[in-house]
């Protein structure tokens, strides 16, 4: 492990960094992000039904565990950055994909609706410390600016099929075996795939040589005093709850307009896909444009698709192209956060900067469709959340749109600033 004033997983990235070993880091977090995202978030949506069932409770009254969760995950955020930028991901994340599966374990065994809570936020702290963020600041120390948008778009390309393979396998579990066994199953499968991995390939990465002369990392006072550091997390928070808010609504909304329920999970389904096209479009278009001019355009379209929603969303067609729209800029924010902030600032506080950011954007995630919701019963209608929806994401591209030009970033290429 590394001092307080060593590099966290290394400051990593520069030309002699071992890129076999970074690809192996890579290829490893994409098998283990898509099992930790399948077993630890999306599977709780084919569990929601028989819980409710066999606890003798209602649907919202189990969704809450899952809100608690995601609180959880935003509490242990701060904490979790500091450990990655002292100490590395390897003990961290090998710790929470073992503390995950023992909590599914525990979760097949609950009989009250509190147990269900302790367990979910368990896995709210287990998620915070295996999963996304603490991956990207792997993946961060690991790789050039130049390199980085593309490890991290292998990362989330694999990753975000998690949906697309976990929903389905658990579904069939819970239907072929019951929703206890179907938990033992999913434990089994985070047990040794996460585990192993994560305890075997990641490794910290070796300091860039000039870091032995270079200036103290960066202070966090500075950045919190940084204008740009808040239009980012204005940004992104504004777009989250966007994204949760579709994801929760959708569904329902399509429903309401007078379409089946298979054609409106079908619309649903497609967020997965499209996120990773998003990433791609994202991605192929950096190469040659600010990226934060490009999301700030993807983030437009999406709230151009929002607007329209409401008129779009009663003829198949429509929706669906709406729907498109929409989904293009599900996989964004994922893939462009981690590259502005290591862009913009000393990748040494990568993670704890990443840590600040991410909290509001966790809170916005658990109570964004609870205001929603609220907002649909005090109106009767989709048409106002589906507006807000809108209005939000176009907030987050005027905040994209007037970021200033980094002031802090350092080791770029020129062609690279402009680029980025």
């Amino acid at each position: 492990m590394t001092s307080a004033h060593t590099v966290a997983a290394g400051p990593g990235g520069h030309p002699g960094a071992p890129t076999g070993r970074a690809r192996s880091i890579v290829a490893a977090l994409a098998v283990t992000q898509t099992v930790g995202y399948g077993t630890l978030y999306y599977a709780f949506a084919v569990f929601l039904t028989p819980l409710a069932a066999d606890l003798h409770t209602s649907t919202t009254a189990i969704t809450g565990t899952f809100t608690a969760s995601v609180l959880a995950s935003a509490v242990a955020a701060v904490p979790v950055g500091r450990w990655l930028d002292r100490h590395g991901g390897r003990a961290l994340m090998t710790g929470g994909s073992l503390l995950g599966a023992m909590l599914l374990v525990a979760w097949s065994q609950v009989d009250g609706l509190w147990q269900l809570y302790a367990v979910q936020i368990g896995l709210g702290v287990a998620g915070a410390a295996s999963l996304y963020e603490a991956a990207f600041a792997v993946i961060i120390a690991w790789h050039t600016p130049a390199r980085r948008s593309a490890a991290l778009l292998a990362l989330t390309v694999v990753a975000g099929f998690a949906s697309t393979v976990f929903l389905p396998l658990t579904g069939w579990l819970v239907d072929r075996h019951g929703w206890r066994t179907a938990l033992l199953v999913l434990a089994v499968i985070q047990a040794v795939l996460t585990i192993p991995l994560h305890a075997a390939v990641i490794r910290t990465a070796p300091r860039h040589p000039a870091n032995h002369a270079a200036a103290p990392p960066i202070q966090l006072r500075k950045v919190l005093a940084d204008r740009g550091f808040w239009l980012l997390t204005v940004a992104f928070t504004a777009h989250t709850a966007a994204i949760a808010v579709v994801t929760v609504h959708l569904v329902t909304a399509l429903i309401g307009w007078g379409h089946r329920a298979t054609f409106a999970a079908t619309a649903a389904g497609l967020f997965g896909v499209l996120s990773v096209t998003g990433r791609l479009v994202t991605t192929g278009l950096h190469r040659r444009y600010r990226l934060s001019r490009v999301v700030a355009g993807i983030f437009v379209v999406q709230g151009l698709a929002a607007a329209a929603l409401p008129v779009a969303g009663r003829n198949p067609a429509a929706a669906i192209i709406a729907v498109i729209g929409i989904g293009l800029g599900f996989g964004v924010g994922s893939i462009a956060k981690p590259i502005l902030l290591a862009d913009r600032y000393d990748i040494r506080r990568y993670a704890t900067i990443a840590s600040l950011l991410v909290v509001p954007m966790t809170i916005a995630k658990a109570t964004a469709p609870l205001a929603a919701a609220a907002l649909h019963t005090t109106t009767g209608t989709y048409t106002g959340v589906f507006t807000a929806t809108a209005i939000t994401c176009l907030l987050a591209a005027a905040a994209l749109l007037t970021l200033p030009a980094n002031s802090h970033a350092a080791g770029r290429a020129p062609d690279e600033e402009a680029a980025g």
